[in-house]
């Protein structure tokens, strides 16, 4: 059962819940490094089964540490059936069949909104002038009275990173990253956006080698 969507502060990364930690000693320059509307490619080497394969969209990045949603993983769960859990109508036909995604292994019983940008919602992030992350209740409302953007992928949970830990994994040749397009997220089928990212830098996953570095 997933809890009461929303969340009244959004939590990012400085609080993140995490697996593991960077070392203490880890490059401090690397720190200034702002991965912010930035995709993550999961290279082949990686084998955390989280990551593995999948397609990232960081949406805050800074000394604290990084946070992101996975935007490929949509799983068994449509937009009609969580708005059946949380006890709210879903008046838009068209949406009833989206499917919600596995957005990253923190707080997987949370709900979070990729979105276009605007609306004035009680939690939202706004990552820039296109993009926003909102996870208080008040935008699926306003999706279901067919108010809401009209662009959105819903998620649950999110993807984390202590201080330097993103910047010791991509110097371990554990991800590729390029500028997003956040038409890829929204546009695309899931299956299809890893491809399309990596399009953006002009490879195709079967090029990408182990010792790949991030672009």
């Amino acid at each position: 059962m997933i809890r009461e969507y929303g969340i009244e502060t959004l939590e990012l990364a400085g609080k993140a819940k995490l697996c593991r930690d960077a070392p203490s000693d880890y490059n401090s320059g690397m720190s200034q490094l702002d991965l912010s509307h930035h995709f993550l490619i999961a290279m082949p080497a990686m084998t955390d089964p989280f990551f593995a394969k999948s397609l990232t969209y960081v949406c805050e990045h800074n000394e604290q540490g990084a946070m992101g949603i996975v935007v490929n993983r949509p799983i068994s769960l449509t937009l009609s059936e969580l708005f059946a859990q949380i006890n709210m109508p879903l008046n838009q036909n068209e949406l009833e069949d989206m499917l919600v995604h596995f957005g990253g292994p923190v707080q997987t019983d949370r709900g979070f909104v990729l979105h276009e940008a605007g609306g004035e919602w009680q939690s939202t992030l706004h990552i820039n002038d296109k993009v926003g992350l909102t996870t208080s209740k008040d935008i699926l409302q306003a999706v279901g009275e067919g108010q809401g953007p009209r662009h959105l992928l819903v998620s649950l949970g999110y993807a984390g990173w202590s201080e330097g830990q993103l910047e010791q994994e991509l110097a371990q040749n554990a991800w590729l990253s390029v500028p997003a397009d956040e038409r890829i997220m929204f546009d695309l089928p899931a299956e299809e956006r890893l491809a399309a990212a990596m399009a953006l830098l002009g490879i195709d996953y079967a090029t990408l080698s182990e010792e790949a570095g991030h672009a």
